[in-house]
């Protein structure tokens, strides 16, 4: 999975699901000004193209390689048998459905009540959590267009979890060098996002 690649578009019938490994997907929401922001992230705990087997067909996001890496790609059409089979897949991926709407709703809270910092620190998390390591490769411009906001925004607050000594930006490339303090720095939307993953998804919270 390459960064920026489009694995469905608004509108359109996914004709593959896909089960991120050590990419993770972005799900953007874009207007009609072209102007975007994010409304969820999947990585290895989850699958892009729930609207296949919720019986919509079709979303109205758009799912974006946030980060490369590599996952699992399934027909559509098979994931349906499975699922019509109304068996422990079926369990599964309800389950995980609802802790991405709890992502969902948690980020539009979160975007609307919480300072940009707060923010930040909220999407390295999340990040960090679908990663086997400490670093994202991002450049600010994607940050700003993945958050919704102004480049200089992500600037500025990078540049003060740098001095915190909780992050080291350089070339694009962010390396989390103190997880707990971003964790203090957040707001309570991502223990909220991680505790619903955690008691939904057992299996992917242990590994």
């Amino acid at each position: 999975m390459r960064v920026g690649q489009v694995l469905h578009a608004p509108g359109a019938a996914p004709s593959h699901v896909y089960f991120p490994t050590t990419a993770i997907v972005s799900l953007l929401h874009t207007l009609e000004n072209a102007a975007s922001a994010e409304i969820a992230v999947v990585g290895n705990e989850g699958v892009v193209g729930i609207s296949l087997f919720m019986g919509g067909q079709s979303t109205t996001s758009r799912a974006v390689v946030q980060c490369a890496g590599f996952g699992l790609r399934l027909k559509a059409d098979i994931l349906q048998q499975e699922f019509d089979r109304r068996g422990s897949v079926l369990t599964l991926l309800l389950r995980y459905t609802q802790a991405l709407i709890t992502q969902m709703t948690q980020t539009a809270v979160c975007n609307r009540h919480h300072s940009l910092d707060q923010q930040l620190c909220r999407w390295l998390l999340l990040g960090l959590d679908r990663l086997q390591g400490d670093e994202l490769v991002m450049t600010q411009a994607r940050i700003a267009n993945t958050l919704g906001v102004r480049r200089e925004g992500i600037t500025e607050s990078a540049l003060k979890l740098q001095r915190a000594g909780l992050i080291r930006y350089a070339r694009g490339r962010i390396s989390v060098l103190n997880r707990g303090g971003l964790e203090q720095r957040t707001c309570e939307c991502y223990a909220v996002v991680k505790s619903e993953y955690d008691r939904l998804l057992p299996s992917a919270a242990a590994r």
